[in-house]
C-alpha cells in the first residue's frame, strides 16, 4: 500500500491539519493500492496564503526567469515519464503503455506547446501602435485550479504551466480519484526549484477543498475542468466573490460521415470514440452517416468494437483497460440498458463485462445503430465506449442533429469535398472542429461552447487565461 498522506505547501511537504483518509482503488483489481489524505479548511486556507504570500515577488520576476523555470520542469518531467506513466495506469487505469505514449505525452507536448507560444506573447504593446497608449498583461493572482481524473497530467500541465509564465501562483486540487500522478508533478515542481509557495498541491473532494477554492476571497481565479454539473456549481459558489471561473466541461461530438469519406473514415472515428475507454470529453460518439453508406459504416464500426481487445492497464499491448471507478462503471452499463430499452439496434457490446474478466471495472466496446436524436445515449454525455450511430440524407438534416445539444466541444467531419469541409467547419457550433482525421495544430486553443465551458487551454490563448488586461493612458513613449 503506497502512503502519501502529506500536501505539498510552500514548497514543502506537510502533514494535514484537518485530513481524513481516502483509499486510491486501482480499477482493473477493485482493490485499494494507496492511501492519500484528503483536506479540510485549515489545509486549503493554508496553501492559499501560501500563494499569496508568494505571488508579489513571483510576478515581479522577469518573465524570462520565469520560463527558465518552465524548462527545468520540462527536463524533470522527461526524467521521471515511467515513473509517471506508471501512477497513471495505476491510478484511473490507463493501460501502461497507452499511458506512456499518451497520457504522459500529453504533458510534455503541452509544455514544449507553451515554450514554443510564449516566444511572441506580448505582455506589454501599443493600442493599434498608437503613442500613449499602453496595453499591459498583468498576471490575474492567485489562481485554484481543479483537474479531473481522466488525462491527469494534460489538464495540470494545460493550467499550472501558461499560470506560471504569466506571474500567477497557484493552488491544485486534482481528483482525489486519481491524486498519485499529480503528487509526483509536485515532486517534479519541487525538483525544477521553483520558488516556494509558487506552487501549491492539496487533496480534497469536490465538496471539500473544491468549494473551499471556489469561495475563498484571496484565491482571484478558479480554473476547473470536469463534468458540466460541477462545473455550474463552481460557477454558483464563486460568483459571490466575483472571482474568473474558466471551465472546461463535457461533451457529446458529432462526428459526420459523407459518402464520400475516405475509406478508413468510420474505422479512425469509431477507435477514436473507444480510446482512453472513452473516457475523453472530447470523445466522436455519435456518428452520424450518410444513408447510401451507413450500412457499411455499421458493419465497419461493429468489426472495430469486436476487434478492440480490454484488458488490465498494467498489461503491455494496444487495448483500453477498465473505467476509472464503479460509479462509472455503473453509470455505463445503465446508460447502455437505457440505449436497449429504448429501441436502439445493439450490434455490438452491451451489458457485463467483456468474456473473461470478472473483476474490474472492465466494459465491452458497444455499438448502437438506427439511434435516434431524441434517445438518452445520443443527448447524455456517456464517458465510455459506447458509440451511437444513426444515418442521414442530406447535409442540412446531419447538420441540425449535431448542433441539437448543448454541448458543443468538438465535432468531427468526413468528406473529400473541400467545399462541405469548409462549410460544416463553419456552421458547427463547437469550440473545436476537426476534418479527416487531422488534429489541430500544437498550440491550439482547446475549448467550448455551451454547456462545454466557456475557456480556452492551450498555446497563447491559454497563457492569455491568467492575465488581466490593463489599459494605460499617457504612457511616456
Amino acid at each position: 500500500m503506497i502512503e502519501q498522506r502529506k500536501f505539498y505547501i510552500n514548497g514543502s511537504w506537510v502533514d494535514p491539519i484537518a485530513g481524513s483518509d481516502c483509499e486510491v482503488i486501482d480499477p482493473s483489481i477493485e482493490e485499494p493500492v494507496a492511501v492519500i489524505s484528503l483536506g479540510g479548511q485549515a489545509d486549503t486556507d493554508a496553501a492559499v496564503a501560501a500563494a499569496k504570500a508568494a505571488l508579489p515577488a513571483w510576478r515581479a520576476l522577469p518573465v524570462d526567469e520565469r520560463i527558465g523555470y518552465v524548462r527545468r520542469i520540462l527536463e524533470v518531467y522527461t526524467e521521471r515519464q515511467h515513473d509517471m506513466a506508471k501512477a497513471v495506469s495505476l491510478e484511473m487505469g490507463a493501460p501502461i503503455d497507452f499511458s506512456l505514449a499518451e497520457q504522459v505525452d500529453s504533458g510534455d507536448w503541452h509544455i514544449r506547446g507553451f515554450l514554443e507560444a510564449v516566444k511572441n506573447f506580448e505582455w506589454e504593446h501599443r493600442l493599434n501602435d498608437k503613442p500613449g497608449t499602453r496595453i499591459i498583461k498583468d498576471p490575474i493572482g492567485v489562481v485554484g485550479m481543479i483537474t479531473p481524473w481522466n488525462w491527469p497530467m494534460n489538464q495540470v500541465t494545460l493550467k499550472t504551466i501558461p499560470a506560471m509564465m504569466a506571474g500567477c501562483t497557484m493552488v491544485l486540487k486534482p481528483s482525489e480519484i486519481a491524486p498519485l500522478s499529480s503528487l509526483l508533478f509536485a515532486e517534479i515542481v519541487d525538483a525544477a526549484g521553483v520558488p516556494p509557495g509558487v506552487f501549491n498541491l492539496v487533496n480534497g473532494d469536490g465538496l471539500g477543498v473544491g468549494t473551499q477554492l471556489s469561495v475563498h476571497p484571496d484565491v482571484d481565479m478558479v480554473s476547473f475542468t470536469g463534468s458540466t454539473r460541477a462545473g455550474i456549481a463552481i460557477s454558483k459558489a464563486a460568483a459571490d466573490t466575483l472571482k474568473r471561473v474558466s471551465l472546461e466541461l463535457g461533451g457529446k461530438g458529432a462526428n459526420i460521415v459523407f459518402a464520400d469519406a475516405d475509406a478508413e473514415a468510420v474505422h479512425r472515428g469509431a477507435r477514436q470514440c473507444f480510446e482512453n475507454t472513452g473516457q475523453s470529453c472530447n470523445s466522436p460518439t455519435r456518428m452520424l452517416v450518410e444513408r447510401s453508406r451507413y450500412e457499411q459504416a455499421v458493419e465497419q464500426a461493429t468489426e472495430v468494437a469486436r476487434d478492440t481487445r480490454v484488458a488490465s492497464a498494467s498489461e503491455s499491448g494496444g487495448h483500453i483497460g477498465p473505467l476509472v471507478s464503479e460509479a462509472q462503471f455503473n453509470k455505463v452499463q445503465a446508460l447502455i440498458q437505457t440505449g436497449i430499452d429504448e429501441g436502439a439496434r445493439l450490434v455490438a457490446g452491451g451489458i457485463g463485462r467483456p468474456d473473461g474478466l470478472n473483476r474490474g471495472y472492465f466494459v465491452r466496446p458497444t455499438v448502437f445503430a438506427d439511434v435516434t436524436p431524441d434517445m438518452t445515449i445520443m443527448r447524455e454525455e456517456i464517458f465510455g465506449p459506447v458509440l451511437s450511430i444513426m444515418p442521414f440524407d442530406a447535409p442540412d438534416e446531419a447538420l441540425e442533429i449535431a448542433n441539437d445539444t448543448v454541448y458543443g466541444l468538438t465535432n468531427y467531419v468526413q468528406s473529400s469535398d473541400p467545399e462541405t469541409l469548409k462549410r460544416f467547419a463553419r456552421d458547427l457550433h463547437s469550440g473545436m472542429v476537426q476534418m479527416n482525421g487531422k488534429s489541430r495544430g500544437q498550440g491550439a486553443p482547446f475549448g467550448g461552447v455551451g454547456q462545454s465551458g466557456n475557456g480556452r487551454e492551450g498555446g497563447v490563448w491559454g497563457i492569455e487565461e491568467f492575465v488581466e488586461i490593463k489599459s494605460v493612458g499617457g504612457w511616456p513613449d
